[in-house]
């Protein structure tokens, strides 16, 4: 019974157990905290594209979500290269775009104070 017990406080030494690092591995990146359901709904078109005065009016930007990732698997066709009409895997992004229902139109126009 003694020797069991002696046994047990050496097992349970400080000095053998591994670092936290090892043990309790953080799960998920930091760069996504806080974890928390977003405010708005939609979100918002960021950038467009330059104005080509040339062409007619046209769709410039339309939404769309980032719904995920899987893995596809598909020929490679690239001659010369050792993997050529053999399948491989490759990691792809599903985006999801919403159907667009156009509600109004803002026209604008040069004049001495702005645009």
């Amino acid at each position: 019974l003694k020797l069991q017990f002696l046994y047990l406080i050496a097992c349970n030494h400080p000095s053998t157990m591994s670092h936290r690092k090892f043990e309790q591995p953080r799960h998920g990146n930091l760069g996504f905290l806080p974890r928390k359901r977003c405010r708005h709904v939609r979100g918002r078109i960021r950038a467009f594209p330059k104005d080509d005065e040339a062409q007619k009016p046209h769709l410039t930007a339309f939404m769309a979500y980032k719904a995920g990732m899987t893995l596809i698997v598909r020929d490679l066709e690239r001659p010369g290269s050792k993997m050529h009409k053999k399948e491989i895997c490759e990691p792809v992004t599903i985006v999801d775009c919403p159907e667009i229902c156009v509600v109004g139109l803002v026209g604008y126009k040069p004049t001495v104070r702005g645009l």
